[in-house]
């Protein structure tokens, strides 16, 4: 079984390999989504996340309860592309759940998978701090998400202008 972290900056082409990656594991692929459509902007970033995925793909919307819905479908054989940890970990600290117990609960779900699981996430501490304190924390967390999701990996890659570089496995 292979668990893979993408990482990456914005428009770094990091959904793009993690798609590539699900499309060579599996004929069936389940892409779940954990973007919440509030406004124009990110309807438009939607739609075309969407048309750039077949009909091979069933999608599930999983704006905070990533974990349950992981493991509804442990058993595959679907490969499993998650788009991304960035916008649940945002969606979490909005509503004020426990990041750190939410972050466990993922890391052990990896754990029992029994299907190729791609996960996307953006590297966001490589830039400047961020102003706010909420951004500070947003950035904090995200730093945190990403390392342990990475222990729990078998397999990390960053990737930058589109190009992929294997940090693990």
């Amino acid at each position: 079984m292979t668990l893979i972290l993408v990482l990456g900056g914005a428009r770094s082409g990091k959904s793009r390999r993690a798609q590539v990656i699900s499309e060579a594991a599996a004929a069936a692929r389940i892409y779940v989504a954990t973007a919440e459509a509030f406004d124009d902007e990110m309807r438009a970033r939607i739609a075309q996340h969407q048309g750039e995925r077949d009909g091979s793909w069933r999608t599930v919307e999983a704006p905070l309860e990533l974990v349950d819905t992981l493991l509804a479908m442990k058993a595959g054989p679907d490969a499993i592309l998650v788009d991304c940890l960035t916008l649940w970990l945002s969606n979490l600290m909005h509503a004020e759940r426990d990041v750190a117990a939410e972050t466990a609960r993922l890391c052990a779900a990896l754990k029992v998978m029994e299907c190729p699981v791609c996960l996307v996430s953006n590297e966001v501490g490589m830039g400047l701090v961020p102003e706010t304190p909420l951004g500070r924390a947003f950035r904090d967390e995200q730093g945190r998400l990403n390392q342990r999701v990475a222990e729990a990996v078998d397999r990390v890659e960053f990737v930058a202008a589109g190009l992929p570089l294997v940090l693990k496995g």
